[in-house]
């Protein structure tokens, strides 16, 4: 059984009580849009493996890191992720059919700041996209999702709200 942590959308600020909500995760995996790398420095910090993906805002030192898209397979589950991807009904354009070529059972991607838990029935794949971690934006309420893979099977999904999107 391996615990997930996933987030996007950090633009430079990371969220001090994410360390605390993530603690108990096996792996940590961040949808683009990090900032910079003092924003993976922390989280790698932690002492966990991070996977993830570069996003619009990323520049050199990032792409340096993560790829455009990720595809892996983790405890019997295939993922997808691409920061810009839409989502069920509205993907990205060539996230449908990578989806198929991949055999992905979850997509994730990130970029729209809108929390999205939607399972894709014509594809059998479950999209995620964690809302934004961070402060810059428009979304109201900063996001994470936590959630358990084991053997191929996705469970416990939950939404973490770590309050305003602004500073306080």
């Amino acid at each position: 059984m391996t615990k997930i942590g996933l987030l996007s959308d950090t633009h430079n600020w990371l969220d001090p009580q994410v360390k605390k909500y993530l603690a108990d995760c096996t792996e940590i995996w961040h949808a683009g849009d990090v900032g910079n790398l003092s924003i993976l420095n922390e989280i790698e910090s932690w002492g966990k493996p991070i996977r993830g993906v570069y996003g619009n805002i990323d520049g050199p030192d990032i792409r340096a890191v993560f790829s455009e898209r990720a595809v892996f397979t983790i405890d019997g589950l295939t993922v997808l992720m691409q920061h810009i991807g839409g989502y069920p009904t509205r993907y990205a354009p060539g996230i449908k059919n990578a989806i198929v070529e991949s055999g992905a059972k979850l997509f994730i991607s990130g970029h729209s700041h809108i929390l999205k838990v939607i399972y894709d029935e014509e594809l059998h794949c479950m999209h995620m996209n964690p809302g934004a971690a961070g402060i810059q934006g428009w979304h109201q309420v900063k996001t994470l999702i936590t959630f358990q893979i084991d053997a191929g099977k996705l469970s416990n999904a939950a939404v973490v709200e770590l309050g305003p999107s602004k500073k306080t």
